[in-house]
């Protein structure tokens, strides 16, 4: 059997008190789209940052491309290709001057340089370019130069940390578009981090992880089918008084989710105009969606991905503001 490309147990990281990674386990198999799926502080920039060496784990093992990540961190880096959420391109350079740096870096064999470049560069459509400056691409065309870069050393391994963050819908799907194709030709590994539910159907296997916890790991389609029911978003005039109605009449649970009440029900077409005959609250709107994985992220955690974020985001700028008044 063919060893799988990342295997993880136990891994954990932790930043004085806090815990950031709370003993992950998984494995990728060789060639597989694997994703992580989760809101922004979930712990999935850390969790990469340990398989590509950046970061060293505080306790738990792991293996990149057959090889450990804390004492053979150089054999892991010549193995694996990195995207960042950031740019790290020089914009004042070429896209052929920036791919030829990052060769040299990596020590590619100069005999193998150009025609490589030419092959990655068309492969993400940037080949006409090669001579312009980065500073005048779009964001699009960056990201897909990124990727390019990625590519330039034949790595076994390509790590994509929130590629398409930032881009708009359908320069997102272009640069899918690219990915998927790459993943065919070079017979790569892909580990990928997203929080956009679209991207994580065109993952083999996703994990997704709260607080920095893998909470469901398998296919997307086997994690909405595991969900059942359907999801159901009504509006009303007094969601307090919707939730308390729906748990007395008819035994759900709801909760308030983006604005709306929110709760899961078995054939959810079916209960819609019970739920307008019995309900004693009036209601301004109506939604009915099969399950998704925002569904799957709410089964397993109690709330939706945005959700998720915004408190995230609260705490940290609450974080922010006491610290900057403990040091008046």
């Amino acid at each position: 059997m063919t060893a799988p490309a990342i295997s993880v147990r136990n891994l954990r990281k932790s930043f004085g008190d806090f815990e950031a990674v709370k003993g992950v386990s998984f494995e990728v198999a060789t060639g597989e789209v694997f994703g992580f799926l989760g809101p922004n502080g979930a712990g999935k920039t850390t969790t990469i940052n340990m398989l590509c060496t950046l970061t060293k784990p505080t306790s738990g093992h792991a293996e990149v491309a057959g090889f450990d990540v804390v004492t053979a961190r150089d054999d892991v880096r010549r193995h694996i290709g990195l995207v960042f959420q950031d740019q790290t391109l020089d914009g004042y350079l070429s896209a052929e001057q920036n791919l030829r740096l990052h060769a040299e870096l990596y020590g590619v064999e100069s005999k193998v340089v150009k025609p490589r470049m030419e092959q990655v560069l068309r492969m993400v459509g940037l080949w006409e370019r090669r001579d312009s400056q980065v500073l005048t691409f779009s964001g699009g065309m960056r990201r897909r130069l990124e990727i390019a870069r990625g590519l330039m050393h034949s790595p076994r391994v390509l790590f994509l940390d929130e590629p398409t963050i930032g881009l708009d819908p359908q320069t997102r799907a272009s640069i899918w578009g690219y990915i998927r194709q790459l993943q065919q030709s070079e017979e790569i590994t892909i580990f990928m981090t997203t929080h956009y539910m679209d991207e994580a159907e065109f993952c083999g296997r996703i994990a997704i992880m709260d607080g920095g916890e893998i909470v469901a790991l398998d296919t997307p389609r086997a994690l909405k089918e595991a969900v059942g029911a359907d999801r159901i978003r009504i509006e009303t005039a007094d969601d307090e008084r919707a939730i308390a109605a729906l748990g007395e009449r008819f035994g759900l649970e709801a909760t308030v989710s983006e604005g709306a009440v929110s709760f899961a029900v078995a054939e959810g077409e079916e209960f819609v105009p019970r739920l307008f005959a019995e309900l004693d609250v009036p209601i301004k709107a109506v939604n009915l969606s099969r399950p998704t994985l925002d569904d799957v992220f709410m089964s397993h955690t109690g709330s939706t991905i945005r959700d998720a974020e915004e408190s995230a985001a609260k705490n940290k700028n609450r974080a922010v503001m006491q610290a900057m008044a403990g040091r008046r």
